[in-house]
């Protein structure tokens, strides 16, 4: 984990532990008859990352009070749904590296990979099923709704250099925020919390998931393949209109907008060097930074109604963290 995110939590011994927990129960209810699906599955979840959405469940559930041992599972759901996407993800990107190696789609084929995400999202509501809580069941039900209906706007609005920026915030919400969301969300379900509180949670979520994917698209530009643990210029070699690429053609010269216009139309990274030079002149890094920033201010402003625990002090330092990284 990089180690701008390591310490999430005011007693990170605690969260640590509780995520091996979560770890533990991950290994256990990944396990299939199966061969091929044990195996991708193991490479996948093995490769780490920053857990953040399960992360979201335990702290959240921490901040209110909650400490039932069923936080464990539902934190592994979340990783499970989190990690079916990933694999969908990089099948329809075809993507090759993810978390610094090769993606399963790489190694195992783009048909085993597709139809191990689907396992994991039926091992997923599984688990809902075997909680026998219907308001978690709802919430996460709507939420993989919500992921796959962004996918979809994610696709219709690939090689568009003429995407508005409302319109490439709402893929984010969509597809990105809404886990975030949820996630906050069910820490407050476990915990019983009211309809305010939970909704504040929520809030906290989706302005935390916001700002997260605007860092990542910034850092496509702005990074090295070896702390990202990605190809830099992944999201102009899939055709993506990012903040950075809509700000930079927006406050560029006529020659600067055709040549990222030109780059997003086909896909092309051979002038990556260029488009960079663009988007850094331009200021289009430091004004997507600052979107992200005004985004972690919202989910901060959100814990108002949490009492004072170090819990909410992680949520708060959290903010901080996922804005300012470089990976």
């Amino acid at each position: 984990m990089p180690a701008t995110l390591a310490a999430t939590s005011a007693a990170p011994d605690t969260l640590d532990a509780e995520m091996q927990q979560v770890d533990a129960v991950v290994r256990q209810r990944l396990k299939s008859d199966v061969a091929l699906i044990d195996q991708i599955s193991h490479y996948i979840i093995g490769a780490g990352g920053k857990r953040i959405r399960p992360r979201l469940v335990l702290m959240f559930a921490a901040a209110l009070g909650y400490t039932g041992a069923d936080r464990f599972e539902l934190a592994a759901i979340i990783e499970f749904i989190h990690t079916a996407t990933l694999l969908h993800d990089d099948v329809v990107d075809e993507s090759s590296l993810r978390r610094g190696q090769q993606t399963a789609n790489a190694l195992f084929g783009n048909a085993a990979s597709v139809l191990v995400g689907d396992f994991l999202y039926s091992r997923a509501f599984q688990m809902m099923v075997d909680g026998n809580r219907m308001r978690v069941l709802a919430v996460l039900a709507d939420a993989t709704n919500v992921i796959a209906e962004g996918e979809v706007l994610q696709l219709m609005n690939m090689h568009d250099p003429d995407l508005a920026v409302d319109d490439y915030l709402r893929v984010i919400r969509y597809k990105t925020a809404k886990l975030f969301e949820a996630s906050a969300r069910l820490g407050a379900v476990l915990a019983g919390a009211k309809p305010s509180v939970e909704e504040a949670c929520a809030d906290y979520g989706r302005s935390l998931g916001t700002a997260f994917q605007l860092v990542d698209d910034l850092l496509d530009y702005e990074g090295h393949t070896q702390a990202m643990g990605k190809n830099v210029g992944d999201d102009l070699r899939e055709g993506k209109p990012t903040l950075p690429l809509l700000v930079a053609m927006a406050r560029g010269t006529p020659t600067e907008r055709d040549l990222i216009r030109h780059a997003i139309e086909h896909g092309e990274t051979e002038r990556l060097p260029d488009i960079i030079e663009v988007v850094r002149r331009t200021g289009a890094l430091d004004l997507t930074r600052e979107a992200a920033r005004a985004e972690a201010a919202k989910a901060q402003a959100s814990l108002a109604l949490l009492p004072e625990t170090p819990a909410r002090v992680a949520l708060l330092e959290l903010c901080l963290r996922s804005v300012d990284r470089s990976s």
